[in-house]
């Protein structure tokens, strides 16, 4: 699924972010990524759907050489994703059916369209504010139409940034719901997240980075930094 390989990220001003990660997250593996805040954890993520290029090493990622591809590949590569993100990154003037729809949209996968977005409303339980713009859903709402979006290619591996960042602790559990039962049905979840409550609560493997270094990779393991 996602291999890692003495990878370095070093940006132009001078940081580096990333010195010499190994890792391997295979199917159907639930893995949260923890660390203080600039320990390198955004950088760790965006790498995974090429979002951002390493400077050194190698990531493969569903089969893509990630510092390989050429920019014309990536929208291959990000088929094979779903990314779900903090502030959930919904078009405020498309409806939420329209939302999840303009993911198939932009592979050309129109004769699909009714019935996938339909089943990726009804998997966040949302199927009922298809029509509804963003602006009139609540965050958690939204953050559940993000899902829809990102589960409608059926992808095998599902990389969430802060998901539940925004989110009040009630809503925030419901969210952890819906990435459990994706993760039940064989799909790879990644998630950084800073949520201490929900890593030490719902025990899943961490992969803890300090320093643009692994520090720590658990099986059933905890948070441990104080935010």
């Amino acid at each position: 699924m996602i291999e890692m390989q003495n990878v370095w990220k070093n940006y132009p001003n001078g940081t580096i972010a990333l010195q010499g990660i190994s890792v391997h997250i295979g199917k159907s593996d639930f893995v949260y990524v923890v660390g203080p805040s600039g320990a390198g954890k955004s950088t760790f993520i965006k790498l995974m759907y090429r979002e951002e290029n390493p400077t050194k090493g190698e990531i493969f990622v569903n089969g893509f050489n990630i510092g390989r591809l050429k920019p014309r590949k990536v929208p291959l590569l990000r088929r094979s994703l779903g990314v779900v993100f903090q502030d959930f990154k919904l078009l405020p003037r498309l409806t939420a059916y329209e939302n999840v729809a303009f993911a198939l949209e932009v592979i050309g996968a129109q004769r699909q369209i009714k019935r996938r977005v339909r089943e990726a409303l009804d998997w966040v339980g949302l199927v009922d504010k298809a029509d509804v713009l963003p602006e009139h859903l609540s965050g958690g709402e939204q953050q559940r139409i993000a899902i829809a979006r990102a589960l409608v290619n059926n992808p095998t591996v599902i990389i969430a940034d802060e998901p539940t960042g925004n989110l009040d602790p009630e809503t925030s559990w419901g969210i952890m719901k819906v990435f459990q039962r994706i993760n039940d049905r064989g799909t790879t979840v990644v998630m950084a997240t800073h949520n201490k409550d929900i890593v030490n609560t719902l025990r899943k493997r961490v992969i803890a980075i300090e320093n643009g270094r692994i520090a720590r990779d658990e099986a059933k393991g905890t948070y441990e930094y104080e935010d």
